[in-house]
């Protein structure tokens, strides 16, 4: 059991740093920073490239990662966080997004995918205590970190640089009252954070022995778990959190195996959350309103869009394409049409209900093996199958789900994308491997199996989800959802039960996800869980943002660029992340309403 908390101590250390940076940007700016992931992988790679490849001795090359990181993460903030911070929040954060992917796909472009053994530049396992060994690597790792952690409580209790941090932290208008150069401050915590971040990767990939440019995002999103779990913009609580979360982890894989990981990871999370909104010793956050979307619903009214071009959109995307397009833009298009039904279902949780729930993928999931195992092993027709794993979908997100809906602010967005990756985790436990063989569509014996077949049921489905999604922001009951959105103070004095409206717009938007998922599958014949990642999640999330957070059809929009477009650059598919990254900074900076909105 020693061996056991030690191992937890040293994965803690590492989360424990990450943790801090998190921490430190998102108290100072109020974004929650994305691309401190990045700086995970970077770090790693940077170090072998300097050790490995260079030759250079390991103590001279991490001083020249972290200001490498240091310098990066300035320039990420001057020119992409900051001009949106303070306006826009879900902006901000999109923006590190899109960053953290063009900097992983760089990083692959120039060190490779590949895993790689990081250098053993300390002795690994030359230390005994009774019958287990530690390496000089570990105390080294504990014995940076403390010097770390001293000299960051120092700086901010006694530095002035640091009382300012600790002042914008605490009100950024009072600070500028005061006379302190809140952008400097600001520029200064995004440095530290990514050093910080460049420091946590190094340690992890000595840690763990293997390296690779996307190896910092399983330890960035459970460092930015650490970060929640002790209260974002509480430095002392990333630490705690950091520690407490990595010997939880350490005791979990022992009694359950690495595949209980995730699980372990996020359901501490949500509990804590459930239990301390603002974490262990963060501040429960005092506004009712979901700040990361309620700063988009303001921005623009819709664009009204002539009859015509309804018209002329259905023939063109019903009649012409099918006509028209070959196989290989049909099988995109199939594409397309899935994705713009999960994000036009999507729009009700987001757009109406003013809640960005970013954890897409776990209903998306549900819904992909709930049809999957009811075609295989139930033989229930597709078409029966459909519906009912969107249901299936509905009924499991709505209920695990419903404990979260008293959390605040930006942490009922973190707890949604810790179920989703939780769910995506249970499944993997329940079910290992892969299910093959999915049976495809077919009516009276004949299947439909082409890709004519599948892009006609998907623009089906797409036209009946917009029609049922133009149906419900029409009624009574789609004017109550918008109304928690829109004020949710307001909604509550008036005697509306947020909390249930809240839980019914993402059961909506989980049966759309569900019935996406369903129609991955059956066109796949395969799946595993690999595909539902948190990637996925973010790009769904992307594509309403997109389009246009409360616009259903907007969520057509937004999958046609970012599915469909992207496909120009299928000869060069290492490009198209960056790509999508730089095209995802260009439009919430210029269109942070979305594209078929407008300024009010």
């Amino acid at each position: 059991m020693l061996d056991t908390l030690i191992a937890g101590l040293l994965r803690g250390n590492v989360y424990a740093l990450g943790a801090v940076g998190v921490s430190l940007v998102f108290g100072v700016m109020n974004v929650v920073n994305f691309a401190q992931f990045s700086f995970f992988g970077l770090g790693a790679m940077l170090a072998w490239f300097f050790v490995v490849t260079l030759g250079y001795s390991f103590w001279i090359a991490l001083p020249l990662v972290l200001v490498i990181c240091a310098l990066l993460g300035l320039v990420i903030n001057i020119s992409v966080v900051r001009p949106l911070a303070k306006y826009l929040p879900l902006a901000a954060m999109l923006s590190t997004y899109a960053v953290s992917q063009v900097l992983d796909n760089a990083s692959q472009l120039a060190f490779s995918a590949q895993f790689r053994v990081f250098p053993q530049v300390l002795p690994t396992s030359n230390l005994h205590i009774g019958n287990m060994r530690v390496g000089t690597s570990d105390i080294v790792m504990l014995g940076v970190t403390a010097v770390v952690m001293v000299a960051m409580s120092l700086f901010l209790k006694y530095g002035k640089t640091g009382r300012a941090i600790r002042a914008t932290a605490q009100d950024q208008e009072a600070a500028l009252q005061m006379g302190i150069p809140v952008g400097p401050v600001q520029n200064l915590s995004f440095v530290i954070a990514s050093a910080l971040g460049g420091l946590a990767g190094i340690f992890f990939s000595l840690y763990i022995g293997v390296v690779n440019p996307t190896s910092g995002l399983n330890i960035g999103m459970t460092s930015f778990v650490a970060a929640t779990l002790g209260g974002l913009g509480s430095l002392v609580g990333a630490v705690i959190g950091g520690f407490v979360l990595g010997i939880f982890e350490a005791f979990g894989i022992y009694a359950f195996g690495d595949a209980a990981r995730q699980i372990i990871v996020f359901v501490i999370l949500i509990v804590v959350l459930i239990v301390r909104p603002g974490g262990l010793l963060g501040k429960i956050p005092l506004i009712s309103s979901e700040p990361l979307t309620g700063t988009f619903l303001g921005k623009g009214r819709p664009l009204r869009i002539p009859r015509w071009v309804w018209v002329a959109a259905i023939l063109a995307g019903g009649v012409v394409i099918p006509l028209v397009a070959n196989n290989y833009l049909l099988t995109t298009g199939t594409q397309v049409l899935v994705y713009a039904i999960i994000a036009a279902g999507f729009t009700v949780t987001a757009g109406q209900a003013g809640v960005l729930a970013l954890g897409q993928a776990g209903p998306i999931a549900i819904g992909a093996y709930a049809s999957a195992m009811l075609s295989v092993y139930v033989h229930i027709p597709f078409w029966f199958a459909l519906p009912l794993a969107g249901l299936i979908a509905a009924v499991i997100a709505s209920v695990l789900a419903s404990p979260i809906w008293g959390v605040k602010g930006h942490y009922i967005s973190i707890a949604t994308l810790g179920l989703g990756i939780a769910i995506v985790a249970v499944i993997q436990l329940i079910v290992p491997q892969a299910i093959y063989n999915i049976p495809v569509p077919s009516i009276g014996g004949i299947p439909l199996n082409t890709p004519l077949a599948y892009y006609l049921i998907d623009f089906v489905i797409l036209m009946l989800t917009l029609l049922i999604m133009w149906r419900l922001r029409r009624s009574h009951l789609g004017r109550v959802i918008s109304s928690v959105g829109s004020d949710e103070v307001a909604a509550l004095a008036s005697g509306v039960r947020v909390r249930d409206y809240k839980a019914l717009a993402f059961a909506v938007s989980a049966f759309f996800a569900g019935i996406g998922g369903s129609l991955l599958a059956h066109q796949y014949t395969y799946i595993d869980t690999t595909i539902f990642t948190m990637l996925m999640s973010l790009l769904v999330v992307t594509i309403v943002i997109l389009g246009g957070i409360s616009l259903p059809y907007g969520a057509v929009v937004g999958s046609i660029i970012l599915i469909g477009a992207m496909e120009l650059l299928r000869f060069a598919p290492e490009w198209r992340i960056i790509v999508y990254g730089f095209v995802l900074i260009l439009v919430v900076r210029f269109r942070p309403g979305g594209i078929l909105v407008r300024n009010s």
